[in-house]
């Protein structure tokens, strides 16, 4: 495969980024992902859920009263899936789903007690591991990360994704 270029913030001379490098990349990602959903995953083990699970949780308790077709545009899982996981989660006592007031047609998902201190647990191995790297990495490279990762998401919802994280 080719080399790729890209090109410094200040319009320089375009660096070539050659393929090893892309390929180490993309392997980094992987194992990053590994070991930080490792965690998450072995606290949830034992609760029967998995990581569908902890990825609703964790978006439930960060939109409180966020609909199911809100859930699922961020999801992206399907209708069944999502309505599995939703079962569960309310029949254990995390979640609890009311009609919504202005469109009786909306389910409202928030996080209960019970939730709330299972999002907890789970988030706060993350924001350790996450804290972690960013005080050995420094804060520009803290910046050069969320670039990184804002460039790995789809053009077309970025724009979405960073008024979603602006409202927060």
């Amino acid at each position: 495969m080719a080399d790729v270029k890209i090109r410094s913030e200040t319009g320089a001379t375009p660096h070539p980024i050659r393929d090893e490098e892309l390929r180490q990349g993309i392997e980094l990602l992987f194992f990053a992902y590994r070991d930080f959903t490792s965690d998450p995953d072995a606290i949830l083990a034992p609760h029967g859920l998995g990581r569908a699970h902890h990825r609703a949780i964790y978006f439930i308790g960060r939109n409180p009263e966020i609909t199911v077709a809100d859930l699922l545009g961020i999801l992206r899982i399907t209708k069944q899936s999502l309505g599995r996981v939703l079962k569960q989660l309310v029949a254990r006592g995390y979640v609890v789903q009311r009609t919504g007031t202005r469109d009786r047609r909306q389910r409202l998902l928030t996080l209960t007690p019970t939730g709330i201190d299972l999002e907890q647990q789970l988030t706060s191995t993350q924001r350790a591991r996450v804290a972690r790297a960013w005080r050995e990495a420094g804060p520009d490279a803290v910046a050069g990360y969320r670039k990184v990762l804002l460039g790995l998401i789809n053009e077309s919802e970025r724009d979405a994704v960073m008024q979603a994280l602006d409202r927060q």
